[in-house]
């Protein structure tokens, strides 16, 4: 079988969106997905967005998200940037609407510049909605890797993250503390590691180990998990510039009952067909 897909970047992060709303293929099984997510035997992926019609008929599209590894995961912000770039390009015009992810319904809108802004939920602090072994809820945890005590804030923006402050992300060991922590035992679902570096009250360095990734060049919800622990330590204002090797997101929470909103780009690479 033979499928059509669009590879895009968002600042930097490489998705692979295959539209498959007028189509009926089954999604291939993890061994394949590993197969396509690797550069040497497929298109390469950071993660895959699988677009589909949404049972809802206000609604312009369903996605299910794919890590490169093979396993699914609840939500994307670079992929549901890239999902909505491409419905607005086939359109013609800029527009805005809402999709249905595995975290519920998610608002874009693509402005003029082609930046896509979408609404990636309310953040969740409690541990077991994270999901995250802990007594209590609290702005900070104690969490011993391999001896050693780092004190983490944790999230779930749709998908559980860790967020570790650090004193220059450059020198942070993202792949050796990444891994480990991923699969902590108090995260039992894994975890996205973040480490940032707060520069003032509205700029964030970030660099992020994705589950089931390993570093990439950015994460959307890294970011929202970055600014919103951030904002609940009192240390960021409402809207943060987040920079990750790949570019810049904007960030912009109100707290309370509003949802995080995350800007950035959406980037054409290429178009094929993968034969599975």
């Amino acid at each position: 079988m033979k499928i059509a897909y669009t590879k895009m970047h968002g600042t930097g992060n490489k998705i692979l969106v295959v539209d498959q709303r007028e189509s009926h293929a089954s999604i291939p099984s993890p061994a394949k997905l590993r197969k396509l997510g690797n550069e040497s035997t497929g298109p390469g992926f950071d993660q895959l967005m699988w677009v589909t019609k949404s049972c809802e008929p206000a609604l312009a599209a369903s996605y299910r998200i794919f890590n490169a590894d093979g396993s699914e995961v609840e939500q994307c912000g670079n992929g549901v940037r890239c999902v909505a770039s491409m419905l607005a390009n086939q359109s013609g015009h800029p527009q805005s609407f809402t999709l249905q992810s595995p975290a519920g319904p998610i608002r874009a809108r693509v402005d003029d510049d082609g930046l896509v802004s979408v609404s990636m939920g309310l953040p969740e602090f409690d541990p077991a909605q994270i999901p995250f072994v802990a007594d209590e809820q609290a702005d900070r945890y104690a969490l011993e890797v391999a001896g050693t005590q780092f004190e983490i804030c944790a999230v779930s923006m749709g998908n559980p993250h860790c967020v570790l402050q650090v004193e220059d992300v450059e020198e942070a060991a993202v792949d050796e503390l990444g891994s480990l922590i991923e699969r902590h035992e108090r995260f039992p679902q894994r975890v996205n590691v973040g480490f940032a570096h707060i520069r003032d009250r509205k700029n964030v360095d970030l660099r992020v180990f994705e589950r089931g990734v390993g570093e990439t060049a950015a994460c959307g919800t890294g970011a929202c998990a970055a600014v919103v622990t951030g904002q609940a330590l009192g240390l960021l204002d409402e809207a943060v510039n987040v920079k990750l090797p790949g570019g810049q997101l904007v960030v912009s929470w109100r707290g309370d009952s509003e949802p995080v909103w995350l800007t950035g780009n959406a980037e054409y690479i290429s178009e094929g067909i993968m034969d599975l």
